[in-house]
């Protein structure tokens, strides 16, 4: 994964995991992206940047031109975007020795 801390000119603090970062073409494709809102006493509270976009729709398209910038996030907050995203793979079948 390429978790990415990545500002939008509209304010949003977007973590997502990038796809690609094209300054040819002016555009970041961008993945599973959330964004962060403080919850209470410290801590943050993540949702979807998008929740009406389908749920088939598995990239997203942002063009440079809304972007402010692109950053690496705090360790903890990728570690939390990979509990919520890592693609994590469980046997079928589990083996009683």
């Amino acid at each position: 994964m390429n978790v990415k801390l990545i500002r939008m000119s509209s304010g949003e603090d977007l973590i997502a995991d990038v796809i690609v970062d094209d300054d040819e073409c002016d555009v970041l494709i961008v993945e599973n992206a959330i964004v962060g809102f403080p919850s209470g006493e410290g801590t943050l509270g993540f949702a979807p940047w998008s929740p009406m976009i389908s749920k088939t729709q598995k990239e997203i398209e942002i063009k440079r031109q809304f972007v402010v910038y692109v950053a690496e996030p705090d360790e903890q907050i990728v570690e939390q975007y990979g509990k919520m995203f890592g693609k994590v793979i469980t046997p079928t079948k589990k083996l009683v020795l």
